[in-house]
């Protein structure tokens, strides 16, 4: 089954990157008609990103590649349960499926607990913990006025 040489090689990555002090041990690929697109590791630690995680590169690097910010005739590998921000941006590339390997609490028995924004953004903004306010949404609004009435808008 090729799902399984995908998920290995991915799995394979997250390893050689805990063992090359790269970032955390978690890596994931995007995969197209049979073929390997683009391969990412966790790379917060090492370039200070705290949006460097696997699927992040490796969704960056499949968009880069193909052209395209859409993934919808791809597949994505990730050695771990995707976190909210990944997750987020797995939707917004639209892939046509994901598969995952270890699970958000396998993550958190390791030491990585996503559960703090699970529960935080299922709050009202007044009750989180971080402050979020809002602020002049009148003007705001003047941008997406003028990107309805904008022709030759590229549609996402």
């Amino acid at each position: 089954m090729r799902e399984n040489e995908f998920m290995a090689r991915a799995i394979e990555l997250a390893i050689k990157n805990v063992r090359a002090g790269r970032g955390g041990p978690f890596a994931a690929i995007v995969v197209r008609r049979g073929q390997i697109v683009a391969e990412g590791t966790n790379l917060v630690t090492s370039t200070n990103d705290p949006t460097a995680h696997a699927e992040m590169v490796a969704i960056r690097k499949a968009c880069r590649k193909l052209g395209s910010f859409q993934l919808t005739d791809c597949a994505i590998y990730a050695t771990c349960e995707p976190c909210p921000m990944c997750m987020g941006a797995i939707y917004w590339a639209r892939p046509a499926r994901v598969w995952f390997a270890a699970t958000r609490a396998d993550a958190a028995r390791a030491g990585f607990d996503d559960a703090h924004i699970y529960q935080q953004l299922r709050l009202p903004h007044r009750r989180r913990g971080l402050p979020i306010q809002h602020l002049m949404r009148s003007e705001a609004l003047a941008a997406f006025q003028e990107w309805q009435r904008k022709q030759d808008r590229i549609r996402y």
